[in-house]
């Protein structure tokens, strides 16, 4: 049959993570709660940076937008989801779905990069602090968080621009929660070869870019916390960069293997575990990890330095307010 005849699709069903309605009310009360934390404890933060003047530096200038960033990643999604536990009808619109799509690639790409500015930060702070000022000024700070926006905005658009082109002509029931590239395109009627290699090309570009500057920062970082002479200080550090690298690993792992693994080997219940991971568990624990365990490694650094200048002695009180304030 020709794609003339066939009816064009003008909306999407859902399906969601579960067709019992017990289960789906269960699962609300669940992501209820999980968007909440979200969304509380990554405004605090904001609040609190924003608030206090002390909290005026990189590290939290960084961890600002990240926030931000994890409020508008996570509302991409979960309020719709929401909404479709408790809804007979679970549809988006063609174009509605279109843009979840954007704005969800404009701020996953985002994300990674504000993730590899702070790593870049750790490893400024942590293995060469007497330069730190000179290596991460004001200057710097802006250009590395407007860096990652513009890059996320135009991994959207690349991707975006070529989904608009796909036609849809049924079915139009997506195995998932929320309208991810992957899914939509095994329901186009039309080829989908250049929007897979699209697809492909700027998530191994984007992803192994952002990865290794992460990765290279770590390697830096850790080999630093294997001279710090305390057995303490050691296990503090290591406590705390292993904070950091779960989440950043989970968060790439999961998104990498579910943007470029085959189309054979999909499964729609892994495929949704990988996506509720990356899309609203890291949200989540980004502030904990963040804003709570980050003194640990610098605060070793900085008693071991003892010509350091004075202003980077203050880290260690800044530290310790923004935790007080936190809990």
């Amino acid at each position: 049959m020709s794609m003339e005849n066939q009816t064009a699709v003008t909306e999407f069903i859902l399906l969601g993570l579960s067709s019992e309605p017990q289960i789906q009310i269960f699962l609300f009360l669940v992501f209820l709660v999980i968007y909440l934390i979200t969304l509380v404890g990554n405004i605090v933060i904001m609040v609190l940076i924003r608030a206090d003047f002390h909290l005026h530096t990189p590290m939290y200038f960084f961890l600002f937008h990240l926030s931000f960033v994890d409020i508008c990643y996570s509302s991409v999604t979960v309020p719709n989801m929401l909404m479709n536990f408790l809804a007979d009808h679970k549809t988006i619109s063609v174009n509605g779905c279109i843009a979840q799509m954007f704005f969800f690639f404009l701020l996953a790409g985002t994300e990674v990069f504000i993730l590899s500015a702070m790593a870049y930060d750790r490893y400024a702070a942590i293995c060469d602090p007497l330069h730190y000022v000179d290596a991460i000024n004001k200057e710097i700070w802006v250009q590395l968080v407007s860096g990652a926006w513009i890059t996320g905005f135009f991994y959207a658009l690349i991707n975006t621009v070529f989904a608009l082109e796909l036609h849809f002509c049924g079915p139009n029931q997506i195995s998932h929660f929320c309208c991810e590239l992957p899914p939509l395109l095994q329901l186009s009627c039309t080829d989908i070869l250049t929007n897979q290699m699209v697809l492909l090309t700027s998530v191994v570009i984007l992803g192994s870019s952002s990865f290794l500057f992460t990765l290279i920062s770590y390697v830096h970082v850790i080999s630093t916390i294997l001279r710090i002479r305390s057995a303490e200080g050691r296990r503090k550090a290591f406590s705390t960069c292993s904070s950091h690298l779960i989440v950043v690993g989970l968060l790439y792992l999961t998104a990498f293997f579910q943007y470029t693994k085959p189309s054979s080997v999909s499964s729609v219940l892994l495929d949704e575990m990988f996506s509720v991971q990356y899309s609203i568990l890291t949200p989540m624990l980004n502030p904990i990890i963040y804003s709570l365990k980050n003194k640990e490694v610098k605060t070793e650094k900085l008693r071991e330095s003892s010509h350091i200048p004075v202003v980077k002695a203050h880290v260690w009180d800044l530290f310790k307010y923004f935790s007080s304030s936190s809990t």
